[in-house]
């Protein structure tokens, strides 16, 4: 045996009817490694493009022997095992069967999710995603987002056919550079299959088109931001505004329910929608404004401040990439403003329609949003915001809400509020701290 050959196997191995491949050549199909083994017996099953770069593959044999005797053979032999004229590893694999168990990613469809490696939200247009894709037929819908797993898009064709034939193409590839800015080395792509099959495309933006509906309604909001400098006059990298505000709730002392939301966010324009969720084991929500004015206004005025005195319940706000919130019209952790409560008489606004629910004002410290008697049945049902404890104050658990909680006047509204009442039993009127 020549030396050159020694470095393909590993004798130590226990033999297995499977055997593991390495150095293949890109995407190598299933004949070409049907080629390569047919000769020493039957194959039952394969697994090809395996590892990072897809170079790899199993195949079983029917029987252990098979499989030895390939492995043996090319152990002697003074010519190694090759596919398009590369060396091709052999050993034998630890798995003793393929298990080929496809997820959802690899079951073929018409809307491919593609992940884009090595850039931000932002730093690939969805024109040059468009251009890359159309490519391979015609692409009728892109929406763009961004979870954990990066900056990703929804790319919708015809057919699973064209869909597939993009995702052979590119899957693994870079964007060419010069489509892509000057600050960014290399954008690699991830595509996998989705399960949708029809996106549902509000409007056209910069994060999502409709290339089959000109008549689609243009947010021209949320194409305005992307006008504007990506870098600030600090040079650092300016942050695209929008109507939506994502709020990071820091200290945690006490509940944040959707009213104390809308309560301390209403102070400065008219709150649309809110979402509360639980990311990274962090308390956040979603606020929506009219426009991205109001929710400038919003995130300059808030930004640090605590919704209960003593530094609680503090807030750190970012402008959203969303700019429609879907959220249930009234749960526990989302509330839909502009729908009216069906459990209220159909005679009777949301209270965010009401002028005087919304106050502008400049500042926060010391003033209160302004509260109308008159109001109380209607905008009970959105306004129930917890009193504040002074620090280090113990206040014992009162169990509901009675009459006797109500302060008397010319007391503070918050020193007597026991945090059990805060999510459904506190009286109207009473409001958090602005701090």
């Amino acid at each position: 045996m020549s030396s050159s050959n020694q470095h393909q196997f590993r004798y130590t191995q226990t033999p297995s009817k499977v055997l593991h491949f390495r150095n293949l050549p890109w995407e190598c199909s299933d004949e070409e490694l049907a080629d390569l083994c047919s000769p020493f017996g039957k194959i039952v099953n394969t697994k090809c493009n395996v590892g990072a770069n897809r170079n790899q593959a199993f195949v079983e044999f029917v029987d252990l022997n098979q499989a030895i005797s390939m492995v043996s053979y090319y152990a002697a032999s003074s010519e190694p095992a090759q596919v398009r004229g590369k060396t091709v590893y052999i050993q034998y694999s630890n798995r003793h069967e393929i298990v080929n168990s496809k997820g959802p990613g690899d079951v073929p469809g018409n809307v491919l999710l593609v992940t884009f490696e090595g850039v931000e939200a932002g730093e690939v247009s969805i024109d040059v995603i468009h251009l890359v894709f159309s490519a391979f037929g015609f692409v009728h819908k892109i929406a763009t987002f961004e979870k954990t797993a990066g900056f990703q898009a929804l790319i919708q064709f015809t057919d699973a056919e064209t869909a597939s034939s993009a995702r052979n193409a590119l899957d693994g590839r870079s964007i060419p550079r010069y489509l892509l800015p000057e600050n960014v080395g290399s954008c690699n792509l991830r595509i996998s299959y989705s399960a949708h099959r029809d996106l549902n495309i509000k409007f056209q933006s910069n994060r999502s088109r409709d290339y089959t509906n000109p008549m689609l309604p243009v947010n021209q909001t949320a194409i305005d931001s992307t006008l504007q400098s990506a870098i600030g006059p600090d040079g650092k990298r300016k942050e695209p505004e929008s109507n939506v505000l994502l709020a990071t709730i820091e200290n945690m002392q006490y509940a944040v329910t959707v009213e104390v939301l809308n309560t301390v966010f209403s102070a400065l324009g008219t709150v649309q929608k809110i979402a509360i969720f639980e990311k990274n084991g962090q308390t956040q929500a979603l606020i929506q404004y009219p426009d991205v004015t109001i929710a400038a206004g919003a995130k300059e005025a808030l930004e640090g401040h605590n919704i209960y005195d003593g530094g609680y319940c503090k807030l750190h706000l970012t402008y959203s990439r969303h700019t429609d919130l879907n959220v249930k019209a009234f749960s526990d952790k989302s509330r839909d403003y502009t729908v009216l409560n069906p459990s209220l008489h159909a005679t009777q606004a949301p209270a965010w329609q009401h002028t005087q629910a919304a106050p502008m004002y400049p500042g926060l410290q010391g003033q209160m949003p302004s509260w109308d008697q008159n109001q109380q049945d209607v905008t009970q049902s959105y306004l129930s915001a917890p009193g504040t404890f002074p620090s280090g104050q113990a206040v014992p658990p009162i169990p509901g809400y009675s009459p006797s909680a109500v302060p008397s006047s010319g007391a503070s509204p918050h020193s007597n509020m026991p945090p059990e009442s805060f999510a459904d039993a506190s009286p109207p009127g009473i409001q958090p701290y602005y701090g």
